[in-house]
């Protein structure tokens, strides 16, 4: 809802997302899937980014191996998102270009 809400849902051809389990760090098992039904091939965890804006969204990403992307833009400041150790931090996402280029997308 959040990403239609903002008008990015088109970015996404799928994903895992709150409603699909009460326990966040199942849901790398339903993306892989998603992942594998829509391209037909099996995906390894570090070919998949995790992004979101809280520690629970970066221990979802570590817990099935997956790159995590913090976004400072929630209730959660930068420094405090940095404790929990995600492989990429930004403030926002504004500057497209950098986020491409430092991901490596």
């Amino acid at each position: 809802m959040k990403l239609e809400h903002y008008g990015v849902w088109h970015f996404f051809e799928f994903g895992a997302f709150a409603d699909d389990h009460h326990d966040r760090n199942e849901l790398g098992s339903f993306a892989r899937t998603r992942a594998r039904e829509k391209h037909g091939h099996e995906f390894d965890p570090a070919q998949i980014d995790v992004i979101g804006d809280t520690p629970r969204d970066i221990a979802c990403g570590k817990a099935f191996g997956a790159r995590t992307i913090a976004i400072a833009t929630g209730s959660w400041a930068r420094a405090d998102l940095a404790k929990h150790g995600p492989d990429f931090l930004f403030d926002d996402l504004s500057n497209v270009e950098e986020v491409i280029q430092t991901l490596g997308w």
